[in-house]
């Protein structure tokens, strides 16, 4: 698909096929995400694949925005391995498992996985249901499915705000 298609059409699909995702769309949209630049290349992403009925059981224990997709990313980022600002010590880590989420949202829509990008969860739920390390730090879920016949993004999907009032030169 060519990108500005891609990143026109996209749309956080909230109804899904009960169908699994194929072993090899999976595969492809982990790799998208194993692509993805991180800072200084520390690649601190640490990625849970819940695809079993036991883990999409355990996360509709943590969210209440599953929208009863049947595979999902837990994207985490690794706080000891990541690139730190020397300025004032900020992390690029959370940033960077935001960039491989993103990475991995476009590589599946442009294969026609349906994805949506969720951080309503419970994190505190999410870390002892999944017992997540104490260095990993829960960032974003992505839900993957086939998208249902009923799927259709929100009426307010194609609203923007005129550029002029995000787009600055030289200042704010």
């Amino acid at each position: 698909m060519e990108f500005e298609t891609l990143i026109r059409e996209r749309y956080s699909v909230r109804s899904f096929k009960p169908a699994p995702v194929s072993k090899k769309d999976l595969d492809t949209i982990l790799a998208a995400g194993h692509a993805a630049p991180t800072g200084c290349n520390k690649q601190p992403q640490r990625i849970l694949v819940l695809n079993t009925e036991e883990s999409i059981t355990l996360l509709r224990g943590c969210t209440r925005s599953h929208f009863g997709a049947p595979c999902a990313l837990l994207i985490c980022h690794n706080k000891n391995e990541s690139w730190v600002r020397p300025y004032d010590g900020a992390l690029a880590s959370p940033v960077d498992a935001a960039i491989v989420t993103t990475h991995m949202m476009l590589a599946a829509h442009n294969i026609g996985v349906g994805s949506c990008w969720v951080m309503h969860f419970n994190p505190d739920a999410v870390r002892e249901a999944f017992r997540i390390p104490e260095a990993f730090e829960p960032v974003a879920l992505l839900l993957l499915g086939y998208p249902a016949e009923d799927a259709s993004p929100k009426h307010y999907h194609n609203e923007f705000r005129p550029m002029d009032e995000v787009v600055y030169y030289g200042h704010f």
